[in-house]
């Protein structure tokens, strides 16, 4: 099985997002956030009937609002 994610830093961290079912999680390195994720991934399918999102395309954008 295949995961898409993100990632992102805030301050020291790296948050990482998976995109195909609501789970995240962090660390200090970027490995340690994407190792982080996986696990998570792990412990969430383990053992349940989960269909997975397909994600064919990613795009990150960063845009200026009037605020």
């Amino acid at each position: 099985m295949e995961i898409s994610y993100v990632v992102w830093q805030e301050g020291k961290y790296y948050v990482s997002q998976c995109l195909n079912f609501e789970i995240s999680s962090f660390g200090e390195t970027l490995e340690e956030a994407i190792n982080k994720l996986k696990e998570a991934a792990e412990l969430y399918l383990e053992g349940e009937n989960i269909d997975i999102t397909e994600i064919n395309k990613i795009i990150v954008g960063k845009e200026r609002v009037n605020v």
